[in-house]
């Protein structure tokens, strides 16, 4: 009877968890049992396993093999699991040496041919361990190995083959041990599409450049061709660098769906679901919780086009995460929470057939019909959108002329540097701020006070709006370098939320 314990790790949501691998070899009739709350694909590790170990020129035992994945009340999915089971049946069986297992954890899904293939949330895994205060050195596939090693003095250990895991082990020499992985040099120049291509639209280019140095939501609205998506095809270049710890986030959550790759490091995110998309697929959720759309666009940019066209259930969604930044996902046997500082920016046209209010008059809704297209978008969760502007169409003359606007580089230079004072001031970005801290840092003259007062009386905002009103007219401040808010930031704020209200 022999027994083989080896550290490996399951994800729930964000949080990777440290699970025991404990593989016990008895007398009997052949069986291969694997206890521990394992769903289906880690229950087919059996066949897998088998495979590998037998085409690895190794004995598979023909004794009764129970594995056991503790803690028992802790779900356990993916494949992630081969790798340390059949390293635990080879160790048990007296096959490769044992005294060193301890020091190691490991993750990987085999071949039948014994080969190491790539597994989601290695990040996350990596992440967890160093959270943890974990010494311990980590095994994992050779494909992982850069994503991995991206957390800072990680032990990483990348492996192509359970041979070679089986040889690290039994080796007699340092040569035929793993070597750990050091993590190449990162290029974090990263190109974003230009905002000198767009023609025109001045003010809306103004209103994101606000957005991105507030970190504000945005909503645009105008008829079709008016240059909306473009615009916000490239408003990820205009936001501040990426610091190490956001970056960190952003590509842990990419990686528990395997959708990060090393060469995106530092990218700022911008995912754009279909308005067909279900709330469960913004939000994220399945039997075993995986992120949504919200979370993949953590740190980054999230672009809904044709807003109204999306279920008004779906949009509502959005509401809670707006406020907080995370997102809670509940299921009757597990809880899961994703991260979710995403910047919203969506697109709509005025009115069904999208020219409302254009100059050519071709517009042929009734005010009935504008008014239930708009009414898609529930009053909650326009309330939380602090700018709400027009994109008109645009002169033809100036669609015939070159493109003179300017650069990403040089509005991404003006964005940074607004960025950096808000960071110093208070140590978080202006849509942060809490009540306390907009009576704080975000004080008006006598003819700010009068402007913004004028302003919700003839709008009849909410406190809500008074207070994102004041991020923004604090955020307006900072790009032109004023400690003080003055009466032409408050109005300038005021002139971006007033789209919808005067249609």
């Amino acid at each position: 009877m022999s027994l083989a314990v080896l550290k490996s790790r399951a994800l729930a949501g964000m949080q990777a968890q440290e699970v025991s691998v404990e593989v016990h070899l008895a007398n009997g009739l052949p069986a291969f049992t694997i206890v521990g709350l394992a769903d289906t694909e880690v229950k087919e590790a059996k066949d897998r396993v088998r495979a590998a170990i037998q085409n690895g020129g190794f004995e598979f035992p023909a004794q009764r093999i129970t594995v056991n994945l503790a803690p028992a009340d802790l779900p356990k999915e993916s494949g992630r699991f081969d790798l340390p089971i059949a390293l635990g049946i080879l160790a048990a069986s007296k096959q490769i040496p044992a005294n060193r297992l301890h020091q190691y954890e490991f993750a990987g899904e085999l071949s039948l041919s014994g080969e190491l293939r790539p597994i989601r949330g290695a990040l996350a895994m990596s992440l967890a361990t160093r959270r943890d205060g974990g010494t311990l050195a980590f095994i994992l596939p050779l494909a992982n190995a850069d994503e991995a090693a991206l957390v800072g003095n990680a032990a990483i250990y990348p492996a192509r083959s359970l041979l070679q895991v089986c040889s690290h082990f039994a080796a007699k020499s340092v040569e035929s041990m793993l070597s750990r992985h050091e993590s190449a040099p990162l290029v974090t120049q990263q190109e974003y599409p230009d905002f000198a291509d767009v023609k025109g639209q001045l003010f809306v280019k103004r209103a994101l450049e606000v957005a991105a140095a507030g970190n504000h939501s945005v909503l645009l609205v105008g008829p079709p061709g008016a240059g909306k998506t473009m615009l916000a095809a490239r408003f990820a270049g205009l936001l501040p660098e990426m610091t190490d710890e956001e970056a960190l986030e952003a590509a842990a959550v990419q990686s528990l769906t395997g959708g990060f790759r090393i060469e995106h490091w530092k990218r700022r995110p911008f995912r754009s679901p279909h308005h067909t998309s279900s709330g469960a697929a913004l939000v994220g959720g399945g039997s075993v919780p995986r992120p949504g759309e919200i979370s993949l666009a953590h740190r980054g940019v999230l672009f809904l086009d044709e807003l109204p066209e999306f279920a008004r259930n779906v949009l509502d969604v959005l509401r809670e995460p707006l406020e907080s930044g995370r997102i809670t996902i509940s299921r009757a046997a597990r809880q899961a929470d994703f991260p979710a500082h995403f910047q919203l920016i969506a697109a709509m046209n005025p009115c069904p057939c999208g020219y409302d209010g254009h100059i050519s008059g071709v517009c042929r809704c009734s005010p009935d019909i504008i008014q239930r297209y708009k009414g898609r978008i529930s009053g909650p969760l326009l309330d939380r959108i602090d700018i709400q502007i027009e994109v008109g169409p645009v002169d033809p003359e100036i669609l015939a002329a070159d493109a003179d606007g300017e650069p990403s580089r040089v509005i991404a230079a003006r964005v940074q540097a607004a960025a950096d004072i808000q960071l110093q001031r208070q140590g978080k970005r202006n849509q942060y701020l809490t009540t306390r801290e907009i009576d704080q840092y975000c004080r008006l003259d006598r003819h700010g006070k009068a402007n913004l007062k004028q302003g919700m009386e003839h709008f009849h905002w909410s406190g809500r709006a008074y207070h994102r009103i004041l991020r923004v007219a604090r955020t307006i401040a900072d790009l032109a370098g004023s400690e003080r808010i003055l009466a032409t930031h408050v109005f300038e704020a005021i002139q971006y939320r007033r789209a919808l209200r005067e249609r």
